[in-house]
């Protein structure tokens, strides 16, 4: 009988003690790819609800501008496109519109969605400000 190799030994005995091993990484590891991949996720959320609030403060803005408007009517066409495009993406918002003859400002406040329920949302402030168009008389 012969004594069993040494190189034998070796790469039989490393199968049997590597068993579970990839088990045990992934155990490691996922928790931490989960993370990533949820706040991946409420980072894009809470972009999207910015970009919400931001598209409702420009069209706010420009009903706000416009010849012989006032900044109740940015803040109502404002209100109109939230209703009508910020679903559960930007909750609990606001509009506040404001001007003080030569410039008008619309800010548009709210909620992003949160993907941790219990939580609360990341708060979102969009605003936008432009003139007030007018009529002028040239050389005057």
């Amino acid at each position: 009988m012969s004594a069993p190799r040494v190189k034998d030994w070796w790469q039989g005995r490393r199968w049997h003690d590597d068993r579970g091993d990839t088990a045990i990484q992934m155990a490691i590891i996922f928790p931490f790819v989960l993370l990533a991949t949820v706040a991946v996720i409420q980072a894009s959320m809470w972009y999207y609800a910015r970009q919400i609030a931001l598209t409702a403060a420009r069209e706010g803005l420009t009903a706000a501008r416009a010849f012989e408007a006032d900044s109740a009517d940015g803040a109502a066409q404002a209100r109109d496109v939230l209703g009508r495009t910020a679903g559960d993406s930007l909750r609990g918002y606001t509009v506040a519109a404001s001007s003080d003859g030569q410039r008008v400002r619309v800010e548009v406040s709210g909620t992003a969605l949160s993907m941790i329920p219990g939580l609360p949302g990341l708060q979102v402030s969009q605003s936008a400000s432009g003139p007030v168009e007018r009529w002028t008389v040239p050389g005057e």
